[in-house]
């Protein structure tokens, strides 16, 4: 191993590898469910010929895919807009409990400050 490699570029290519055997694991799983799926719509429909049952399955498969894919690509383009909404919801929630924190912590000086005033006057 080159000595030129740090640990974080370690655990990014790491990240990266398992993210891609996730993201291949998960396609294989769409494509076995859609088969399922397939195999199920063909015994509803008995009269299919084996050939036919083939033909429903694969056209079934790829559109099911295709379909994936689409929804996947629109998340993606989703996905900056909605990180920006998150994060301006996230900076005005963190704005008012700021705002919350120096209320109280004003008023909790005002207090004590009125009392070490009234006990000053008291023990004078």
């Amino acid at each position: 191993m080159p000595r030129s490699r740090s640990r974080r570029g370690l655990a990014h290519d790491a990240s990266t590898v398992m993210a891609e055997a996730e993201g291949i694991v998960t396609a294989r799983a769409h494509i076995a469910e859609a088969r399922r799926e397939a195999a199920a719509l063909c015994a509803d429909l008995p009269w299919l010929t084996t050939g036919q049952a083939e033909d429903l399955t694969r056209h079934y498969v790829d559109r099911r895919i295709d379909l994936t894919r689409q929804m996947l690509r629109t998340t993606v383009r989703r996905a900056p807009e909605l990180r920006r909404e998150y994060e301006g919801r996230y900076a005005g929630l963190r704005g008012a409990l700021l705002r919350r924190h120096v209320a109280w912590a004003s008023g909790l000086l005002a207090c004590a400050t009125g009392v070490n005033g009234g006990l000053w006057l008291f023990t004078r």
